[in-house]
């Protein structure tokens, strides 16, 4: 099945418009991370965390954030190696969003991750968070950094 709706972060602009809210994710090895923002794309704010399993069991999460919270489009999270370089997480991303765009109509686009989670990790280290809680939270908070930095471009 061919994919369409995996855009360019310009595309993905025009096409989302600008009363729309986002849903970020932050696809780890063991959870994967989910942000939502605000229709005015200001704010990314954590939602949850979903340890990973089954495709199936993901995209009923998926779509239940999608439904339940009015999403339009969908940002996921690129791990590209420091280099510049493309390697097997960000190749597990890319395989992620393309499943995703076999399911779910909406656009989505890839969107460079690079120390999401350690800069996630930081910032709440920073509010005095003991670190058992941030480690509970970094999937979420990491989503919420990526969604931040995509709808930052967004709305420049």
């Amino acid at each position: 099945m061919k994919t369409y709706n995996i855009f360019g972060i310009d595309e993905f602009k025009k096409t989302i418009g600008n009363n729309s809210r986002l849903l970020g994710i932050d696809p780890g090895s063991k959870n994967i991370g989910f942000a939502i923002c605000d229709e005015n794309k200001k704010v990314a704010t954590p939602l949850k965390i979903v340890r990973k399993s089954k495709f199936a069991f993901l995209l009923k999460e998926i779509d239940l954030i999608i439904n339940e919270n009015n999403i339009k489009g969908i940002v996921v999270g690129n791990p590209i190696n420091m280099d510049g370089t493309l390697g097997g997480a960000s190749q597990s991303a890319l395989d992620l969003a393309r499943n995703l765009s076999k399911n779910i109509t909406i656009p989505i686009v890839m969107w460079d991750e690079r120390l999401s989670s350690e800069a996630s990790f930081k910032i709440t280290k920073d509010l005095g968070t003991n670190i058992s809680n941030r480690e509970d939270k970094l999937d979420k908070n990491a989503a919420a950094y990526i969604l931040q930095g995509a709808i930052d471009y967004l709305t420049k």
